[in-house]
């Protein structure tokens, strides 16, 4: 713990940002940053303003970070601890210290991020969260960054499953954004993981969000985005993952759905173009040579005959009443019923305008 507070006191030096800390830490210990003459620090090539951060540096800062990890469930690893994911730690700029809360050992377990929009259509909802339960179901924890839409989703899927998922934060971990997550973080952290590279209190900032980014990224092996607009956050993830040599999975969907552009473009440029879990596995050899792969369950259907034949009838577009009355031998009371019952069991789901849409 002693050699621990000097890890946490450079993080928290004003204007000593995490490529400072990598270059420092092939020649010195953060202990001896502290100990060093203004002169040594100079010669490190730290500015004068760091230097006098480090010199004046307030320890009460620490005894509120050390306060924290007092807290069950709390721990924070630094580049050198055993426990550090193999994956980040050979990208380009790894966090040199992890906030973590929940199940440490899911670090070097192989991940599978799933990324998207934060206003998803319904559709993009449900394949999100049926693509992280079977992923899950096949032995991968699912990463993503706790955002409304795909990463909740994405989230949600995996708990279902396996309850193996891993959050990555933009903030302290003291505190949830969005706060309507509040009882996912406590699933995520009863069964998962969350991890930060942000200390406590730190609260959500535009500019952090790009940076957690990058960890997502980092943790995988490959990243499945499922809706995505021309320009998003979601977009950087997979440009960072392509960086870092990661598989790069993408949903396609509609020349019509602003939401598909982001995906359809990242299949033109290479992107892996997925329509089952089986697309994803097939890209991830090593993956199969050095861990051996839960064979997929046969899924019970819940619904009877004439339930299952309406369902092929709906599209992944809106399809109204009417065009069903027409291709099947019910009538109008009787679809209305059983979409009622398709919509309960999650398969299909009311389209704005009138109609309804298929979701899984």
């Amino acid at each position: 713990m002693t050699r621990l507070k000097y890890w946490l006191a450079l993080l928290r030096t004003p204007g000593f940002g995490c490529r400072s800390f990598l270059k420092i830490l092939k020649t010195h210990q953060p202990e001896q940053v502290f100990q060093a003459s203004a002169q040594t620090l100079r010669e490190l090539g730290l500015k004068a303003s760091v230097i006098q951060a480090i010199e004046q540096f307030d320890w009460h800062l620490i005894a509120a970070d050390l306060a924290w990890l007092e807290h069950p469930n709390n721990e924070v690893i630094t580049l050198e601890d055993p426990c550090y994911p193999t994956q980040l730690k050979e990208t380009y700029d790894p966090p040199p210290l992890l906030f973590l809360r929940g199940n440490k050992q899911l670090l070097n377990r192989p991940q599978l991020a799933i990324v998207g929009s934060r206003n998803p259509s319904a559709v993009g909802r449900q394949i999100a969260f049926d693509f992280a339960y079977s992923m899950a179901n096949q032995g991968f924890v699912v990463t993503s960054g706790m955002a409304l839409g795909i990463d909740a989703a994405s989230h949600e899927g995996a708990l279902k499953a396996t309850g193996q998922t891993i959050a990555v934060a933009g903030t302290g971990l003291d505190r949830v954004y969005p706060a309507v997550h509040k009882k996912l973080a406590t699933a995520i952290v009863d069964s998962g993981l969350m991890i930060s590279e942000f200390p406590p209190g730190t609260a959500a900032k535009a500019e952090n969000f790009p940076r957690r980014n990058r960890i997502i990224s980092g943790l995988c092996l490959g990243l499945l985005v499922v809706e995505a607009a021309k320009k998003s956050g979601s977009l950087i993830t997979a440009r960072l993952a392509l960086e870092q040599n990661r598989e790069v999975f993408a949903i396609p969907g509609s020349i019509q759905n602003p939401l598909a552009r982001g995906c359809n473009a990242l299949i033109r440029e290479g992107a892996t173009l997925v329509e089952s879990i089986d697309d994803i596995l097939q890209e991830l050899p090593h993956y199969n040579q050095r861990y051996s792969v839960k064979p997929a369950t046969a899924q019970q259907t819940e619904l009877d005959l004439a339930q299952q034949q309406l369902l092929n009838l709906v599209m992944f577009s809106p399809t109204s009443v009417d065009e069903l009355v027409e291709q099947s031998q019910y009538s109008a009371e009787v679809i209305s019923s059983m979409l009622l019952i398709l919509e309960l069991y999650g398969y299909v789901s009311a389209a704005p305008g009138g109609g309804y849409l298929r979701t899984r």
